[in-house]
C-alpha cells in the first residue's frame, strides 16, 4: 500500500505546470545525499483514490498537474492512481518522479504525462545540473516520449 507523508503545490517540478506534489514514503532507493530521507520510512497516510479526491477538492482550482514523488516500492499502485486521475479528472496532467534508472515493467508508461527517472547522485547533481544522470521525459500527443531535461538547466 502506498502512503504519503505530505503534499505541496510547487512550480518547478514539472515545466509549465502548477503541480500538486505528493511525497510518498517507503522509498527503497535510499540515494546517498537524498534531501528527503524522511521518506525512506514506511510512514504516513494511505494514498488511495479517496485521498486523491480530497486533494482535488482542496487544490483543484489551483493546479494543472498531480505528481507522485516516489512510489518505487509499488509502481503498479502508482500506475493505478495515474489511471484513476486520468479517468476521473482528465483535465489534470499526471507525473511520476522515480528514483529508478529504468521504468518498471509493471507500469504502462503512457498512463503518465511526465516521468522523471534516475537516482540522485550527489556529484552529478539534480535535474538542474548539466551533468545529472536524471532524465525528465514528456509524453507527446502520439504517445511517444521526449527527454526535456535540458529545460531544467540554468541558462
Amino acid at each position: 500500500m502506498l502512503k504519503y507523508v505530505n503534499t505541496g503545490v510547487v512550480f518547478q517540478e514539472i515545466p509549465d505546470e502548477v503541480t500538486l506534489s505528493i511525497n510518498i514514503s517507503n522509498c527503497p532507493c535510499r540515494c546517498p545525499g537524498c534531501h528527503s530521507s524522511y521518506l525512506w520510512k514506511d510512514v504516513g497516510t494511505a494514498l488511495t483514490p479517496l485521498a486523491i479526491d480530497a486533494f482535488v477538492m482542496e487544490y483543484g482550482d489551483d493546479i494543472t498537474c498531480i505528481s507522485f514523488m516516489g512510489g518505487d516500492a509499488d509502481p503498479k499502485a502508482v500506475n493505478s492512481l495515474a489511471c484513476y486521475i486520468h479517468e476521473r479528472y482528465p483535465h489534470f496532467k499526471v507525473a511520476w518522479w522515480s528514483g529508478r534508472t529504468v521504468i518498471s515493467s509493471k507500469v504502462e508508461k503512457t498512463d503518465f504525462d511526465y516521468i522523471k527517472i534516475g537516482p540522485y547522485i550527489r556529484h552529478l547533481g539534480s535535474l538542474n545540473s548539466k551533468t545529472t544522470n536524471q532524465h525528465m521525459l514528456k509524453k507527446l500527443p502520439d504517445g511517444t516520449f521526449i527527454d526535456i531535461t535540458s529545460q531544467f538547466w540554468k541558462k
